[in-house]
């Protein structure tokens, strides 16, 4: 679509959809003039109701006239037969109404019609007037130049009946057509017809009273009432009320309403028209039209008193009424739309009116409420429509490649297009293309924007010639038609039905404003066709076939006429009746026959031959009708170029054709021209005065004749040659270059599509078709590429074709040798399959020989079966037989397909069932094979092996069975590896036996030995579990092996803090295999694995020497200590509060280990025995059981017939704990370590009985008040009261007991104390809890000062744990002073959350 959106504005044609239609026209036109009858004599006409519908008098006047007249019915009592042809229901008295409303309203109109009532005038005063006098519709006043009401938008019924505002004088002065019909309201026309307007400063008295409405509503319920005063009737005058109306406006000349009080002698000088009387001048009426005057009782009828108000004589009313009307046609409407803004508008209208979307609104609904709404004189519908839109001017909806703007190859393409409306008319074909003028709407198309019910009203085309329609875009277009053969028909149909408007308007059917109901017209014997256009659809109109329609709703269409030769006839007929109705013409039809015969060489042959009978019949008729001047005495002659004239300068001045050939013309009348049709009707000077004006002469049109003759007759000549040549008949036959040349002839001189040429051209593409072919057969044959195939029979055909053909053919003798070769190794195939056996190579050389060929021989199918048969039980033959390897499955399969493809014969049958047999045979061993090795329950090696050895006697390679024969070799060898476990010199290890499960379960066979097997390995895994759980701590980040040896590395500070940290980086575990330095070998010896631990003994111990050395060299932690070096297991530096190991003499923050707690279990009053004793986690590597539960261990393990690695360090631990438990006895009951007990234990008595002194009760009371606040948050928390009573009285006692102590207590020689530290220092190495090691290390406790210090830091510790465990939130998050030891208590971490020091 093409058209430019934004830019495209137009202004469409108003139209009244009642006013349309020929018989509504007509009807409407009648109530104008008898409501202009009774406007003219003072009264307003009102339209009576009868059985609730408006009284049609249009119809029951016609009735009456049809029945007879008025007197007539009224003699023979016929009114009722009037209602009944009015469809009124018979048996209400309604004839006697329709006799009242007739005598009352049409009755007295008819009268003056007939000028019944008048005396000595004149009753026809336009009679005179010219009738068919020229028309121009769009250039005189239209009754459609009355603007659409402003109040009376596009609407239905109740919308359009609602009151309009009255017109006043000045409205109606202001515009001439409301001055001329005098209707209420500048809108459509309505039923009733006040025809009286009311003066401006009357409106203010009409507000007072009920204003009336200006036309009659229709309703249904009541009849209109019946006004007050009526028009007179024939009969009863005294009986007949009047209804009069006071002219509004004052009289500005003498009316003569004569009084009985007016001056005698002004009376007497008028005188009755009808009597001739002066007398009675009270009962003496003045016309104001044209001042003659009447007396009452001389009228007919005669009036019962004076009118009041403006009265107009019989003659004058007579006068008005008989005028004619005027010429209807569409006005422009005044806003300008665009696309955007008609459519908004169109889609709104018609939602509104079917109250429904527009999209599924049915056409059947759209066209029943057209025509309803068309013959309808109650509603009054107006549309627009933007129709006869200049696509010149505003766009073609086609692409144009007029170079304004680039177009895309798609609109290339349809720009080129013979279907773009733009092309069409001026295509070759077309006759219009001879036309140099761009003629809007025939040669340039017109563009038509439509909306719903916008109409397109009867017509054909000008010059009846073809037009064509596309719908571009938008809701369908309903078409009707009517076939040329019936033009005339319907054009005496409408003049028949609807006389009165052909008589004002003869040409009425070319002015495109007028419809008739398609029904009307075929009850008539009018044949109609209809259709829907959619959009993207052409509709094609032929000449002279009346067509007409409507839009269903918004839509964008275009339209052009085009002409063929067929047209030409038609053209020409269409010229005759437009003389004859004297109507213009677009263009001169003898230009356009002239024209296209002065150049016959460009001219279509069908043209050519359609044009030559039409200028034959043109020379002749010019002949006649200057013979015709001859004979009347006009010799005079000039030539005239008329082609060079405009055309309103060389029309008949009487049938308004426009003149070519010649034209009759006068010196003394220089404008006065007419055709030689009407030469009598120049001028009324002499002959001698006119003259002929002519463009050629008479021996010149012959000269074109003959041309046009010769250029159709060219085609007989050709034609004789082609038929000359094609059969034959002379018996010489033509090259191809002559035949190319006849064909090359008929393109350049146009010629059309015939047989003739359709059988050159046939002729022509069969030779060189077979030149082809037979130059391709003749190169295969060199070349031994075949290019072309056909078989021996076609080769024989189409030598036979090449014989056949009307044109020398020089391949021949090469095709006939090509035939003769291939029936001779035809012969030699044959001999050859009947001696030789398939394998021979002369059948395959004879193959490859019939390959070269190029034809297809029968012989060859055999042949090639026959070896292909022979290759094939071949390759058969040596796969079944090497002795090499044995056929595998798929190797069989790729036989078997392709044995189907190889012909069949016993052989080849046989072969193909042995493959299939033994594919079978192999498949079922393979399944059975897949079921073992599948099955969830195993069969024993036995059945296996069976399987196996019955499957190996099939010649084929089967993979199922041999991954069997694999599983039951693994299945074996498993087997002989767990008896050779079994019957070794020791248990086996674990680590063997899970191997042999892991191994055991995957194998598909049913092993014995497995479940054996899973169970140690289930009962050991049980052991090493409770071991674990015994000495592992929670989240340990040792294994069991690693704990249970020695620390071979315990020297190397780093590499135990990486230990330590490897919480959080598992993969940075050892394997068990390297915590005595053994390979996995070395630990299935019992032999190695004691010795290596008795190794690790000594490198542990001497590694713990070393590193206790190295860290008593560093500094102790103090506030003044400085910030280097690396201590604790985090590596940082240190901090005041930190405390040494025991073992390791490594220094660690209170927030990165556990230290120990001073009151659990309850502190004695011996400080020495306080549970002060710290081991890093470095060094306790374990939860260090008692040495019963690690004896209970081993008595478990004896028990198990599986050796682990555990188990044995387990022994080698518990050998070497048993060995310093004996060490340490013997050296605690030496004669000085039992005196220096002895001491201890009475030392121990008597601060027993110290406990109750005055100093620590001081120091329990001094305690109470803190004991009672914490009391107090630990009721609101909910926590058990015994804990914080066992809590605080640990530390209660604790604290009473730090400044009281003294020390040592206890002096050790060298020589005891020496032995007592190294056999503690070994015994912290052990990873068991052992009795003597405590009492070692509290016998060295008193021999040393009490560690006050220590003791302070620990009781700080214990408080913040208790903090901690019990979640105090009431602590203040700063550093607190311990009331006990008055240090300072500083906050800890602990679960990731800060825990608050007690205040």
């Amino acid at each position: 679509f093409a058209v430019e959106v934004d830019n495209f504005r137009f202004t469409p044609r108003i139209q009244r959809l009642n006013e349309l239609e020929a018989q509504t026209r007509v009807k409407l036109n009648y109530l104008d003039q008898i409501a202009k009858f009774w406007e003219i004599q003072g009264s307003a006409l009102k339209i009576p109701n009868v059985e609730r519908r408006i009284l049609d008098l249009y119809s029951l006047s016609r009735i009456v006239m049809e029945e007879g007249g008025y007197e007539a019915i009224c003699k023979d009592r016929r009114w009722a037969r009037v209602a009944q042809r009015l469809s009124y229901p018979s048996g209400k008295n309604i004839g006697s109404l329709l006799r009242s409303h007739y005598e009352r309203i049409i009755y007295p109109y008819e009268m003056y019609q007939s000028g019944a009532n008048l005396v000595q005038c004149n009753t026809h005063p336009f009679d005179n007037e010219e009738k068919d006098k020229e028309y121009k519709p769009h250039s005189i006043p239209l009754r459609q130049s009355v603007q659409p009401s402003k109040f009376n938008t596009y609407g239905r019924r109740a919308k359009r009946l609602q009151q309009e505002p009255e017109p006043t004088e000045e409205d109606i002065e202001k515009n001439p057509e409301l001055k001329k019909l005098q209707i209420y309201g500048a809108g459509p026309k309505m039923l009733g017809l006040g025809l009286v307007a009311k003066d401006k400063n009357m409106r203010k008295k009409d507000k007072e009273m009920p204003e009336c409405p200006p036309t009659v509503i229709v309703k249904e319920e009541t009849p209109v009432p019946e006004t007050k005063l009526e028009p007179t009737s024939p009969r009863g005058y005294a009986n007949v009320k009047e209804e009069l109306r006071h002219s509004p406006e004052p009289c500005t000349k003498m009316t003569m309403r004569l009084r009985r009080n007016h001056n005698t002698q002004f009376i007497e000088s008028y005188v009755c028209r009808i009597c001739a009387r002066g007398d009675e001048d009270d009962k003496l009426l003045l016309c104001d039209g044209c001042d003659d005057n009447y007396h009452i009782f001389c009228l007919l009828p005669p009036l019962p008193e004076i009118p009041k108000g403006v009265w107009r004589c019989p003659k004058c009313v007579m006068a008005e009424c008989k005028r004619p009307p005027e010429a209807f046609g569409f006005e422009q409407a005044t806003r300008e739309y665009t696309l955007q803004s008609f459519g908004e508008m169109a889609d709104s209208f018609k939602a509104d009116y079917f109250n429904m979307p527009v999209h599924m609104v049915p056409t059947e609904l759209v066209e029943k409420e057209f025509w309803r709404l068309v013959n309808s004189i109650e509603e009054d519908v107006t549309v627009e429509y933007g129709a006869d839109i200049h696509s010149k001017e505003f766009g073609s909806g086609f692409p144009i490649n007029d170079g304004k703007r680039q177009l895309s190859p798609e609109e290339e393409e349809y720009a080129a297009s013979g279907w773009n409306l733009n092309v069409m008319p001026v295509l070759k074909q077309s006759v219009l293309c001879h036309i140099n003028a761009d003629i809007s709407g025939m040669k340039v198309p017109w563009l038509y924007v439509g909306m719903v019910f916008s109409a397109f009203c009867w017509h054909i085309e000008d010059h009846w010639s073809y037009s064509i329609n596309y719908l571009h875009w938008g809701e369908p277009k309903t078409w009707y038609g009517v076939p040329s053969f019936a033009a005339e028909h319907l054009e005496d149909v409408m003049k028949k039905l609807t006389p009165e408007l052909f008589e004002s308007q003869p040409d009425l059917l070319h002015q495109l404003v007028t419809l008739m109901n398609p029904n009307t017209l075929m009850a008539h014997g009018v044949p109609v066709v209809r259709t829907n256009q959619c959009a993207g659809e052409f509709v094609i109109t032929f000449p002279r076939a009346y067509h007409s329609g409507f839009n269903q709703g918004y839509n964008f269409a275009e339209a052009v006429n085009f002409c063929t030769a067929d047209w030409l006839p038609a053209g020409r007929q269409c010229i005759e009746h437009y003389r004859r109705l004297r109507r213009y013409c677009v263009f001169s039809h003898e230009e356009l026959i002239c024209k296209m015969a002065a150049c016959p060489e460009r001219l279509d042959l069908n043209l050519a031959a359609a044009v030559h009978k039409e200028m034959f019949i043109l020379v002749q008729e010019e002949r006649k009708l200057r013979k015709a001047l001859l004979d009347k005495g006009i010799t005079e002659a000039e030539r005239e170029a008329f082609e060079l004239l405009p055309d309103d300068e060389r029309q008949c001045d009487k049938c308004k054709t426009t003149c070519f050939l010649s034209a009759l013309a006068c010196y003394d009348c220089p404008d006065c021209l007419v055709c030689l049709y009407h030469i009598n009707d120049l001028c009324k000077c002499p002959s001698s005065r006119q003259y002929l004006r002519y463009r050629y002469t008479l021996d010149e049109l012959p000269a074109m004749l003959h041309k046009l003759k010769v250029r159709a007759e060219c085609f007989d000549t050709w034609a004789n040659k082609v038929r000359i040549a094609l059969e034959v008949e002379d018996g010489r036959k033509r090259t191809l270059e002559e035949l190319r040349s006849l064909e090359s002839e008929a393109r350049e001189r146009k010629f059309p599509e015939n047989e003739l040429l359709h059988r050159l051209k046939s002729c022509l593409s069969e030779a060189e078709k077979c030149v082809s072919e037979a130059l391709g057969l003749i190169s295969s044959q060199e070349t031994g590429e075949p290019s072309i195939h056909m078989t021996v029979e076609e080769l024989r055909a189409f030598l036979e074709q090449m014989n056949n053909l009307p044109c020398v053919m020089h391949q021949i003798k090469d095709v006939q040798a090509v035939l003769e070769k291939v029936e001779t190794f035809q012969a030699e195939v044959q001999e050859a399959l009947q001696g030789l056996p398939g394998n021979s190579p002369e059948l395959h050389k004879l193959l490859a020989q019939g390959t070269r060929l190029g034809v297809e021989v029968p012989e060859m199918e055999r042949l090639e079966k026959q070896v292909q048969q022979a290759v094939w039980l071949e390759e058969v033959k040596q796969t079944l037989r090497s002795p090499q390897d044995k056929v595998t499955l798929s190797v069989m399969r790729a036989l078997i397909t392709s044995g189907h493809g190889v012909a069949p014969s016993p052989a080849v049958e046989k072969a193909m069932a042995e493959l299939q047999e033994l594919l079978t045979i192999a498949q079922r061993w393979e399944e059975k094979a897949q079921m073992c090795l599948e099955a969830r329950q195993k069969h024993p090696p036995a059945t296996l092996e069976a399987i196996i050895k019955e499957a190996e006697n099939i010649p084929v390679h089967l993979p199922n069975i041999l991954s069997l024969k694999e599983a039951l070799s693994k299945a074996q060898a498993w087997i002989a590896d767990v008896e050779e476990i079994q019957n070794g010199d020791h248990y086996p290890c674990l680590d063997d036996l899970e191997g042999l499960v892991a191994v055991g379960r995957d194998l598909p066979v049913h092993l014995e030995e497995l479940r054996y097997l899973e169970l140690q390995v289930t009962t050991a895994h049980s052991w090493r579990e409770k071991a674990s759980k015994t000495f592992l701590k929670k989240n340990s980040c040792y294994t069991l092996l690693e704990v249970l040896c020695p620390c071979a590395d315990a020297d190397s500070d780093s590499v135990k803090r990486m230990k330590w940290q490897k919480e959080k980086e598992p993969s940075l575990y050892k394997s068990d295999t390297e915590s005595l330095g053994l390979s996995a070998q070395d630990l299935r010896d019992p032999g190695s694995v004691i010795l290596a631990f008795k190794e690790g003994e000594q490198k542990e111990k001497a590694g713990m020497l070393r590193l206790r050395q190295s860290n008593a060299q560093k500094p102790v932690p103090s506030a003044h200590s400085p910030l280097g070096g690396q201590y604790c297991v985090c590596s940082q530096p240190p901090s005041p509060a930190m405390l040494q190991c025991e073992l390791c003499q490594d220094w660690f923050h209170p927030t990165c280990v556990a230290w120990p707690h001073l009151g659990s279990p309850r502190p004695a009053p011996a400080w020495w025995e306080w549970d002060a004793k710290f081991l890093c986690p470095l060094c306790q590597r374990s939860r260090r059981p008692r040495l019963e539960t690690i004896l209970a261990l081993l008595v478990a393990l004896q028990k198990l017939p599986v050796r682990l690695p555990e188990g044995e360090a387990l022994q080698c631990l518990t050998e070497r704990a048993i060995t310093w438990q004996d060490r340490a006895r013997q050296l605690l009951a030496s004669s000085d370590v039992v005196t220096a007990l002895e001491r201890l234990a009475e030392l121990r008595q008597r601060l027993m009985g110290d406990d109750r002194s005055p100093i620590s009760q001081c120091l329990v009371r001094t305690a109470l008040g803190m004991f009672s606040a914490l009391c107090t948050r630990v009721r609101i928390l909910g926590l058990p009261f015994s804990c914080v009573c066992a809590f605080f009285t640990d530390l209660e006692v604790l604290g009473s007991y730090l400044p009281q102590l003294q020390g040592p207590v206890l002096e050790l020689s060298d020589a005891i104390r020496l032995p007592l530290e190294e056999l503690l220092m070994e015994g912290d190495l052990l990873e068991v809890t052992l009795d003597e090691s405590q009492s070692i290390w509290r016998l060295l406790q008193a021999a040393y000062s009490p560690q006050v210090e220590k003791f302070h830091q620990l009781l700080d510790v214990s408080i913040l744990d208790y903090a901690i465990e019990f979640n105090f939130p009431f602590m203040p998050l700063k550093p607190a002073v311990n009331p006990w030891t008055n240090h300072t208590l500083s906050p800890r971490k602990s679960h990731d959350r800060v825990t608050l020091e007690l205040p």
